[in-house]
């Protein structure tokens, strides 16, 4: 059955979905929606007409138990690869033409017709409890996502608008290095400049920087940086001075992302892309960057395959397997979940 489910709110009876431009178009006008938007852009969002207040626990709806996958995922960057991609970020970087760049990899599994990401949802919110869980299900917009993110990419109440940037990941807090703080100053920088493009002159504020926050497996540092939207903003100006998020993009924000088109080998698709929900009637909004993400399709043979994407932040003091390192730090507990090696 299609619906969609978050941290704090469960939505059934799907009555519209809008794809692109009339996307961000619709979500701006009326009712509540879930969001998927990839990290190349493309936005789905669904109108539900049921909405109904719930937990982050485990969903009593029954869900069929997760079957764990047994074969080696494959990577779309390997090892040599992906460390071949950040010597090539630390060249442009020593080049002047970039500061920092998130370079990712997509890990993919073969997945049965019949496998249902509801029971991966109600295995991830056991074992890898997250602030921005969300599961969203839609046959009609080809939607079938489990996310089990720690990062707010824009909360909306009202007129107020805050973005909380992740940048600097370690196994503990005493293994964090000089340059996660740097990487998190320079992103929180990037985003007080994007939101400064759709708030009010002199509201954009940061509020708290690199702040640690703890979540299964590693720590973060975390900042918040908060405006006031000015008058008349919908979401298509919020989208079009903010995406894709700059957490998982870098800086400067267009040279990162010609850096990204040159260096990763296959779309990302909601992987750092948007996950939440936006409710126009409330003038509310939740939207999580897309990372800790599960997400299954199809290839072009018809095999259906489980996707689930990683990365890490390249800056010039960054150590290539150093980074190849976080990457797997990053998938080592969410793919044992998916995998059986690690209990809930």
């Amino acid at each position: 059955m299609d619906h969609a489910r978050f941290a704090d709110r469960e939505a059934r009876e799907v009555i519209d979905v809008r794809r692109g431009p009339a996307a961000l178009d619709a979500v701006t006008r009326e009712g509540f929606w879930a969001v998927v938007a990839t990290f190349e852009g493309d936005v789905t969002a669904v109108r539900f007409a049921e909405v109904s207040r719930t937990t982050a626990a485990p969903s009593p709806r029954g869900a069929p138990a997760w079957q764990p996958l047994d074969r080696a995922w494959c990577s779309s960057l390997d090892r040599a690869a992906y460390v071949d991609a950040v010597r090539e970020v630390r060249e442009r970087i020593a080049a002047g033409t970039v500061y920092q760049v998130n370079v990712c990899r997509v890990l993919s599994h073969a997945l049965g017709e019949n496998a249902d990401l509801d029971g991966l949802d109600d295995l991830l919110r056991q074992g890898n409890p997250a602030p921005h869980a969300a599961r969203v299900r839609c046959r009609a917009a080809g939607l079938d996502v489990v996310s089990a993110s720690p990062e707010l990419f824009l909360a909306r109440r009202g007129d107020t608008v805050v973005t909380r940037p992740i940048k600097g990941t370690a196994p503990t807090a005493e293994q964090m290095l000089p340059k996660d703080h740097a990487e998190n100053v320079m992103i929180v920088d990037l985003m007080r400049n994007d939101l400064s493009g759709v708030c009010e002159p002199g509201t954009v504020s940061v509020d708290e920087l690199c702040a640690l926050e703890e979540h299964p497996g590693l720590v973060h540092l975390v900042s918040t940086v908060s405006g006031r939207l000015g008058e008349g903003v919908g979401w298509a100006e919020v989208f079009a001075a903010t995406y894709p998020p700059g957490s998982v993009s870098g800086a400067p924000k267009s040279s990162a992302l010609t850096a990204i088109h040159d260096l990763e080998t296959r779309a990302r698709g909601p992987y750092c892309g948007a996950i939440g929900w936006i409710d126009a009637d409330a003038r509310e909004a939740d939207l999580a960057v897309g990372i800790r993400t599960f997400w299954a399709d199809h290839d072009e043979s018809g095999r259906r395959w489980l996707r689930f994407g990683t990365g890490a932040g390249i800056t010039w003091h960054s150590d290539p397997d150093g980074e190849w390192a976080e990457t797997e730090l990053k998938a080592a507990r969410l793919i044992g979940l998916a995998a059986g090696t690690v209990t809930p």
